[in-house]
C-alpha cells in the first residue's frame, strides 16, 4: 500500500503540474486578449484588433492542450484516490461539477464565438465574446481553488455518525476565507506569466527587426499589465495569504520559513539550506525580525517554529517545500524589478530602443511558468501530511485495490503521451510566432497612425 500511495501522488503530481502549464497562461492571457479587444473598440485601431486575434489563435491552442491534459486528472479521484473521493465527495463534486457545468462550457463556446464569429456577427459581438472567454476562463480557476481552498481549509460540513462528512453550508465551501487570497494570488500570478509572454515576444520581434507595430503594442500592454501584476502579487495577496498560513497552517508557515524553532522576535531566511536531521538552517542569511513584522505587524512578535508541533504533522518533504517557497518569492521579486525598470523606460520613451532590456525580457520569458509551478507545490506540499487538512490524511486516501504496478504503469503511458503533445504544441506556437499577427497585405501602422 505504501508504494501504491508513493506511484499515485508521483503520477498525480505530474499530471496536475504539467497541465498546469497552460491555465496558468490562459487565464491570464484571457484578460489581455480582452483588453487589446477593449482598445481597439475605443480607439478603432487595427493594429490592436489584429493583435487581438492574434493572441486568440495563440489562446486556442493552450487551451485545448489544457483540456487536455486536465481530463486524466478527474479519472485520478475514482482510479487512485477512491477512499478520498468516497469520504469528501458530497462537497468537492460540488464545485468540480460546477466548473464543468458552467465555467467550462462558457469559456469553450465562446472561444469559437471569438475565433470565428468575428466577420458574421460583428465587433460588438466579438468583443463580447472576449469578455466572456476571460470571465468563463477565470470562472473556471475560481472553482478549482474553491476546491483546493476547502482542502486547505475546509469549512461548511457536518460529520455524520458513520464518521463520513456532508455539505451543510454550501456559501460557506464558496466563500471560503482562504479561497479568497488564493484565487487573487493565482489570478495575479497568471497576468504575471502572460505579460511576461507578450512582452518577450515582443521583444523579439524588435530584435529581428520585423512586426514592428504589433511588437511595441506588445511591449505595452505587457509590461504595464506585467508591472501591475507584479506588484499585486506582493502587495495585497501574497501579504494576505501569507497571514492566512500563519492562521490556519503554522506548521506549514514554519516549513516554509526554515523555522525548526519557536522564535521572538523572528527573522527571514533569505539564503541557506535546511537541514531537517539536525534542525537547522546552514549558512542562513537573514533578515533580524522581518518575519515577525510581515506576519504579525509587530516587530517582537513570537512565530512559532516546527518544533511547536507532533512531528506527524509536519510537512513530509521540508527541503522541497522550503526551496520552492523561496524559488516562488526570489522570482517574484525579480519580476517586480525588470517590470519597474522596463515600465520606467516604456515611460521616458526609450524601451523600444533599448536592445538589453529587450533581451531582457525576451528571456525572461520561462521564468514565471517556473514561479507559477513552484508556488503551486508550496501550496500542495505545505497541506501535507493531509488531503483534508486536519481531517484527513493522505495515507488514508489511496484507493485500498489499486496495485503500484497499475500504477506506475499508466504514469509512464502519460509521460510518453504528454511528451508528444508537449512536441506537437511547440510546433504550432513555432509555426504562429513565425508567421506573426499581420495579415496578408495589411499595412503595419503604429498607434499613433505612422506606417512602421
Amino acid at each position: 500500500m505504501e508504494d501504491a500511495l508513493l506511484v499515485s501522488r508521483l503520477q498525480f503530481a505530474f499530471t496536475v503540474t504539467y497541465h498546469y502549464l497552460f491555465p496558468m497562461f490562459t487565464m491570464g492571457l484571457a484578460l489581455l486578449v480582452f483588453v487589446l479587444k477593449t482598445i481597439y473598440m475605443r480607439t478603432g485601431n487595427d493594429l490592436y484588433n489584429e493583435s487581438a486575434r492574434f493572441w486568440g489563435r495563440i489562446f486556442a491552442i493552450s487551451f485545448v492542450m489544457g483540456v487536455v491534459t486536465g481530463i486524466p486528472l478527474e479519472f485520478q479521484f475514482g482510479t487512485n484516490w477512491a477512499a478520498f473521493s468516497a469520504f469528501t465527495g458530497d462537497i468537492i463534486a460540488q464545485t468540480l461539477a460546477m466548473e464543468g457545468a458552467f465555467a467550462f462550457f462558457l469559456e469553450s463556446a465562446f472561444v469559437g464565438l471569438f475565433l470565428f464569429g468575428e466577420r458574421r456577427f460583428g465587433q460588438r459581438v466579438h468583443w463580447f465574446s472576449s469578455l466572456m472567454v476571460f470571465l468563463g476562463t477565470w470562472g473556471s480557476g475560481y472553482f478549482i481553488i474553491t476546491t483546493n481552498a476547502w482542502m486547505q481549509n475546509p469549512v461548511g460540513y457536518r460529520v455524520l455518525e458513520n464518521g463520513n462528512i456532508e455539505l451543510n453550508d454550501y456559501w460557506a465551501v464558496l466563500l471560503n476565507p482562504w479561497m479568497v487570497w488564493q484565487f487573487l494570488h493565482n489570478m495575479g500570478g497568471a497576468v504575471v506569466c502572460a505579460a511576461f509572454v507578450m512582452a518577450g515576444l515582443g521583444a523579439f520581434y524588435l530584435l529581428s527587426e520585423r512586426d514592428h507595430g504589433y511588437a511595441r503594442i506588445f511591449l505595452k500592454v505587457g509590461v504595464v499589465s506585467g508591472v501591475l501584476a507584479s506588484l499585486w502579487m506582493l502587495f495585497p495577496t501574497g501579504h494576505f495569504h501569507s497571514e492566512m498560513v500563519a492562521e490556519e497552517q503554522p506548521a506549514t508557515l514554519a516549513a516554509m520559513e526554515g523555522l525548526f524553532e519557536t522564535e521572538q522576535p523572528a527573522g527571514i531566511v533569505i539564503l541557506g539550506q535546511p537541514d531537517v536531521e539536525n534542525r537547522t538552517i546552514d549558512n542562513p542569511l537573514v533578515v533580524p525580525r522581518a518575519l515577525s513584522f510581515l506576519i504579525y505587524q509587530n516587530w517582537n512578535a513570537e512565530v512559532k517554529g516546527l518544533e511547536a508541533f507532533p512531528e506527524e504533522n509536519w510537512p513530509d518533504n521540508i527541503p522541497l517545500l522550503y526551496y520552492s517557497y523561496h524559488v516562488m518569492v526570489g522570482l517574484g521579486t525579480i519580476f517586480i524589478a525588470v517590470m519597474v525598470l522596463a515600465a520606467f523606460l516604456l515611460w521616458r520613451g526609450r524601451l523600444y530602443g533599448s536592445r538589453w532590456m529587450l533581451w531582457v525580457l525576451m528571456l525572461a520569458i520561462p521564468f514565471p511558468f517556473i514561479a507559477n509551478t513552484a508556488g503551486w507545490l508550496t501550496a500542495e506540499l505545505g497541506r501535507q501530511p493531509w488531503l483534508a487538512y486536519g481531517l484527513f490524511r493522505t495515507e488514508e486516501g489511496v484507493s485500498p485495490l489499486i496495485s503500484s504496478g497499475s500504477v506506475l504503469f499508466t504514469l509512464i503511458g502519460f509521460a510518453g503521451m504528454y511528451l508528444i503533445m508537449g512536441l506537437l504544441y511547440i510546433v504550432l506556437m513555432v509555426r504562429e510566432v513565425s508567421h506573426g499577427p499581420q495579415a496578408e497585405g495589411e499595412p503595419q501602422e503604429e498607434p499613433g497612425g505612422v506606417t512602421a
